[in-house]
């Protein structure tokens, strides 16, 4: 049975992102410790998704954020621009002038070569975002007056703050109220839920939202930690697939969550920094549905890979609303996205469909 997707005609956005937008600061292929320079980039796990909808696949997106107002949230914004996500549902802080009392979020990324690993240090303590808190969107007016196709947040955001899972749940309440699909990606990171609970914590946020949740994107570190879900024989690698046990979590998931319409994940085989086997699943109406493979894909910054992943899945839903399509786009956009710097995706609708294709790396001319 295919998702119910408001259509496009009766709605100003296509889709609309909740989540914080850092400034990311990268090395390029040195390190963050020895660097003498970085290169700018915005980033952020639920913004992504908007972007590359907006950038590679040409639909109407916004992000709902905030910022300090001073010359770094303006970069940030101006990035945003580029991308062309709306930034009308940007909420500005005033600037204490000193970062004391709030601040813009900064993320310094080395991309990893080999044996070496990329490293994230995220330094957005007192952040803007963070600090947002229910109340601050009115979303009735969002998703009831504008009308929203599909929105998009995920467990990065709801980690902040006690205010911003409130906020969280407050969103996918009233976007469900109001029949916009709701999509989650649990993205689990230990480092922000230690200091505020620690898994206890995270699996009492992300199972109160996910109950509210129509797509539901993780993987199985993701379902383990944040959802409390555990099959003897997952592994984090692509022999879960092989062995069944990734789909019996699944299976045992959405039994607890009959409101899971869909749930989806990439799949990698870390082999180095630089070389990942990649494929993609999604679970929906009762049925696995697998993307193409892609063994041994080069990677030059894998950072947001899953992100884009996201984005292409909800856009074969939004296009076709075809489950099939929908991780064949995925795992092509997060594979292409892959191959390029930056958080955010560089492709284009065409090269992600020469790839759902069965396409290869042969010179364009």
């Amino acid at each position: 049975m295919p998702l119910a997707i408001k259509p496009a005609n009766a709605c100003a956005l296509d889709a609309l992102s909740l989540g914080e937008v850092m400034l990311r600061l990268d090395p390029g292929e040195g390190r963050i410790r020895t660097t003498r320079e970085f290169r700018a980039w915005e980033g952020g796990g639920e913004y992504n998704v908007a972007r590359g909808l907006r950038k590679c696949f040409g639909l109407r997106t916004s992000v709902a954020t905030a910022f300090v107002d001073n010359e770094v949230g303006r970069l940030i914004e101006d990035l945003i621009l580029q991308g062309g996500v709306a930034t009308d549902l940007i909420r500005w802080r005033e600037d204490d002038g000193i970062g004391r009392s709030v601040r813009n979020g900064l993320n310094f990324t080395e991309r990893g070569f080999g044996i070496r690993g990329a490293v994230g240090v995220p330094d957005r303590g007192n952040s803007a975002a963070s600090q947002l808190k229910p109340g601050d969107f009115d979303w009735d007016h969002l998703f009831g007056k504008l009308g929203v196709r599909w929105f998009h947040t995920g467990g990065i955001f709801a980690a902040l703050s006690e205010s911003t899972a409130a906020l969280t749940l407050e969103a996918v309440q009233a976007a469900k109220r109001h029949g916009t699909v709701v999509a989650y990606d649990l993205n689990y990171r230990p480092s922000l839920w230690k200091s505020i609970g620690g898994l206890k914590k995270a699996q009492e946020v992300n199972r109160a939202i996910a109950r509210h949740v129509d797509v539901m994107i993780g993987n199985e570190e993701d379902f383990t930690a944040s959802l409390g879900f555990e099959v003897k024989g997952v592994g984090h690698d692509l022999s879960a697939i092989e062995t069944g046990a990734f789909k019996a979590m699944i299976e045992t998931a959405v039994r607890e969550f009959p409101n899971f319409k869909v749930a989806a994940t990439t799949l990698r085989r870390v082999i180095s920094a630089t070389r990942n086997d990649w494929s993609a699943i999604c679970w929906h109406d009762g049925r696995f549905h697998e993307s193409r493979k892609y063994p041994e894909l080069e990677i030059l910054d894998r950072v947001g890979g899953g992100d884009s992943f996201a984005s292409g899945l909800a856009f074969g839903f939004l296009e076709f609303n075809d489950a099939q399509k929908a991780v064949d786009y995925g795992a092509a956009h997060g594979a292409l996205a892959s191959t390029t710097p930056g958080d955010t995706s560089m492709a284009t609708r065409r090269e992600v469909e020469k790839q759902v294709a069965g396409g290869g790396a042969r010179v364009v001319r």
